[in-house]
């Protein structure tokens, strides 16, 4: 069975029981929020910061489908039962953000999460993808993409010619990694199973999990600007 790949953020010399998972949006990695994890733990020692590749992202490769909300969340949970602790809150941003609801879900009857942190993302059903037509619109573009390029910047540039900003096309490029045995580059990311995991996230309404949340956690919904 394949395991989620995460990083372990701490402060200086601690040994944390207490964590706080991340988990990123559509096409991210756990990397995205190392810089904010840093911060968190240096400000609040006692707490540790689990950094998570969804699957199907970063190096969390090679699971087999369904590619769904759920199998998604617990991929996760697996992950939280090796720490050297509890997970006592998850911060999800975007697509991990209904992550995040699905494994609150799932944690209730065990190890129920203290907080939960939902970050620019809405719990309900949106069939018409309506507020994301930008993520979208790069998914469908990576559909079209060659297997492989001669250089890293070839990616970029083949991705920008089609109307996706440079700073867009450089975070995409994170993606992009050397073909074993060859002097050629790909795109590590399954672009057809990405699009089964965004039809889940469009079409799953988890607002009962946060209208009805298990006593002891606290929902912090969050939009930024």
């Amino acid at each position: 069975m394949a395991e989620l790949a995460s990083s372990r953020v701490t402060a200086d010399g601690a040994a944390p029981e207490q964590w706080i998972v991340f988990l990123h949006g559509i096409l991210g990695s756990g990397a995205n929020w190392r810089t904010f994890a840093r911060q968190l733990v240096a400000a609040r020692p006692a707490w540790g910061a689990l950094l998570v590749d969804l699957r199907l992202h970063g190096d969390s490769q090679g699971f087999a489908p369904p590619h769904t909300l759920d199998a998604a969340a617990r991929d996760v949970g697996l992950a939280l039962a090796r720490l050297p602790g509890r997970a006592r809150a998850v911060l999800g941003h975007s697509f991990g953000g209904k992550v995040g609801i699905a494994l609150a879900g799932q944690l209730a009857g065990s190890q129920p999460l203290d907080h939960l942190f939902v970050v620019d993302s809405t719990p309900g059903a949106r069939p018409d993808g309506r507020g994301s037509s930008g993520v979208r619109q790069i998914v469908e573009t990576l559909r079209e993409l060659p297997q492989r390029f001669p250089t890293r910047n070839d990616f970029t540039s083949w991705v920008e010619a089609r109307g996706v900003s440079r700073p867009i096309a450089m975070w995409l490029a994170m993606n992009v990694r050397p073909v074993t045995g060859t002097t050629e580059f790909e795109f590590r990311i399954d672009i057809p199973s990405v699009r089964e995991m965004l039809a889940d996230y469009f079409s799953r309404d988890l607002w009962p999990l946060i209208e009805r949340p298990e006593p002891s956690r606290t929902t912090h919904m969050l939009a930024g600007e």
